[in-house]
């Protein structure tokens, strides 16, 4: 159980640290070309990076606390949809496409960032609760997001030069976020009532 507690923190710390770095990139990307989904997607990174620094530092501590900072997350896990719905906003008022091209080639960057942290996190998912289940519902809700996004630069380059592709998917993704938080509160619900 050690030996999977110390294997735990350290695939979460390297997670964190692929997640606060991608998400510079992709952050820096969505204000260059104007992409909601993208800026969505960027602040899941930074979301995700908090998250998974949270775990590594909760893994030291008793299960009640595990469990509240569960719930914790679950309103962390929010935090990107509220981000979508702010910049969908603009985007609405002033609806420019963003540039196709750069949107598709940050959104599989994405995809192999978070792909690569599902594989990871996969052998861990059942351990610790809903803590390592944040994690990795997070990191594959994601990879999903980054195929959209994909989809979405293509469908503007080739099929419908519009802001709306773009502003779907960004729909899309807060959707997902939002369902993962609920999914993480009622886990964590259930531990701190177990251990109560």
């Amino acid at each position: 159980m050690k030996d999977l507690d110390s294997g735990l923190r350290r695939v979460v710390f390297l997670v964190a640290v692929a997640n606060l770095a991608y998400f510079g990139v992709e952050f820096g990307v969505a204000l260059a070309i104007g992409s909601a989904s993208l800026l969505a997607d960027s602040a899941d990174f930074l979301e995700d990076a908090s998250v998974n620094l949270l775990i590594f530092f909760a893994m030291a501590w008793s299960a009640k606390n595990r469990a509240r900072v569960g719930m914790a997350m679950a309103f962390i896990l929010m935090a990107p949809a509220l981000a979508f719905l702010w910049t969908a906003w603009h985007e609405i008022m002033n609806p420019l496409p963003p540039a196709p091209f750069a949107m598709t080639l940050a959104g599989l960057g994405a995809l192999v960032v978070n792909v690569s942290c599902a594989y990871i996190l996969a052998a861990y998912r059942d351990h610790s609760g809903s803590l390592t289940r944040a994690a990795f519902l997070s990191a594959r809700n994601d990879a999903f997001a980054n195929v959209a996004i994909i989809a979405a630069g293509l469908g503007t380059a080739y099929l419908w030069y519009s802001a709306w592709p773009d502003l779907i998917v960004g729909f899309c993704i807060a959707y997902i976020n939002l369902d993962a938080a609920k999914e993480v509160w009622e886990a964590a619900r259930e531990e701190h009532d177990a251990v109560a």
